[in-house]
């Protein structure tokens, strides 16, 4: 586990006047008590600075995000010290604005609760650093949050969805499978091997170069794919997913990526058309990509269902399965799991899109479970560190393995 003691410095050359400044308009507590838990929740963990104010009933009092988009769009991917920088311009703003729109001062609060592990660690820090600002001037407790942990739990903001449930969490930078038996009790099923799936998305896209597509200019590359598969047929090409063969519940995309880069080139040289410019054939591929990435994603997911279910590790009347992270918001991908859901009998559940995504309310209901639990609440913040890399849960995907599950063949037939 690699641990980072960096969470002094993170503002020296920013404007130390103006965090100070800001920190001073809220120096005076009137001694008046909130009734209810009020938690805030600062999420900088990649390349959204976001905030929010969540009570215990689960009311967002207030939020505020600045996401970095355009810019990483521009440089290609996500460059993480230009990360550091915007979060730097940009955090004290986004909280100001989180807590005047709750109408609260931070002498309200219960607590204070940021994302610092895992993530891009120069975007981790600047979080952290100021969160401990915060935390040493209003004489909060805090707790420190797991990034994935609070995406897994979003949907108990929403539904109303008890433990033990099963979710499959995948991003731009996460892929896996966890049993969820309570707010910090997870235990791994699978992960990917490799990169992520929203990762690999982006980079077929840069490889199209779908930036230069009139509808896809503005757009992410995952976003772009989706909205560009609508438009293709995948039947065009076929593509088989990656690791049929292996009985577990494990993911990889570094394969389909590389297969789709060799079909570009291809198509390319067929085409007569230079690496940089668009393909004829682009919408077909984007269809593609997104189809084998829905499948590979479902035979896993139904895998995990077996093998809880076997296991007496969900129940068998009321299963539940939970789809969260930024490619969750992906709605064909949504719809091939929600097959898988419906042929196992489980309750299908997702955060509404703009919950899949980083936001400061996932993280501000997180500290809201765990302050519920008490669970993490840390009142001496002095060796408090930020962890870019960091497992979720007890790892048993091991005897997920041994297990050998066979899958029986579903159709996966949706229109993009």
């Amino acid at each position: 586990m690699l641990i980072l003691s960096k969470t002094a410095g993170i503002f020296s050359r920013s404007p130390k006047s103006n965090v100070y400044g800001f920190l001073r308009r809220f120096s005076v507590c009137h001694g008046t008590l909130c009734p209810h838990k009020l938690v805030l929740g600062i999420e900088t963990s990649c390349d959204d600075t976001a905030a929010a104010v969540v009570d215990e009933a689960g009311h967002v009092l207030g939020e505020a995000i600045h996401s970095q988009t355009e810019v990483h769009l521009k440089t290609g991917g996500i460059v993480p010290p230009v990360a550091q920088q915007l979060h730097r311009e940009n955090i004290q703003r986004i909280v100001e604005e989180t807590l005047s729109a709750s109408s609260i001062s931070p002498c309200d609060l219960s607590a204070i609760a940021t994302t610092i592990k895992p993530g891009l660690a120069l975007s981790l820090g600047v979080g952290l650093s100021f969160s401990l600002q915060l935390v040493n001037q209003f004489k909060k407790p805090f707790i420190p949050i797991h990034h994935m942990e609070a995406h897994a739990l979003t949907i108990r903001l929403t539904n109303k969805v008890e433990f033990p449930f099963l979710v499959l969490l995948i991003s731009g930078g996460h892929c896996l499978l966890a049993l969820v038996r309570g707010v910090s009790d997870f235990l791994l099923l699978g992960k990917s091997l490799d990169i992520a799936p929203g990762d690999m998305l982006d980079k077929v896209a840069r490889r199209l170069s779908l930036i230069k597509h009139p509808e896809c200019s503005t757009m992410s590359g995952g976003k772009a794919i989706e909205h560009l598969a609508k438009q293709g047929n995948r039947f065009h090409f076929t593509i088989n997913p990656p690791m049929q063969n292996a009985k577990n519940c494990d993911f990889s995309f570094t394969g389909l990526q590389h297969v789709i880069d060799k079909l570009i080139k291809h198509k390319e040289k067929e085409e007569g058309v230079e690496k940089g410019q668009i393909l004829s054939s682009a919408a077909d591929i984007a269809a593609v990509v997104q189809h084998t990435t829905a499948c590979h994603l479902a035979k896993r997911t139904h895998r995990a269902i077996l093998f809880c279910k076997q296991k007496n590790l969900l129940s068998p009347a009321n299963a539940v399965l939970v789809v969260s992270g930024g490619v969750a918001s992906n709605l064909y991908i949504r719809r091939a799991l929600e097959i898988v859901a419906n042929a196992t009998q489980c309750t299908f559940l997702c955060p509404p899109p703009r919950l899949c995504t980083d936001n400061g309310i996932m993280i501000a209901w997180n500290g809201i479970e765990r302050l519920r639990a008490g669970l993490g609440i840390l009142h001496d913040v002095k060796d408090i560190r930020y962890e870019p890399k960091c497992p979720l849960g007890v790892d048993i995907s091991k005897e997920v393995s041994d297990a050998a599950i066979k899958v029986p063949q579903l159709k996966i037939q949706l229109d993009s």
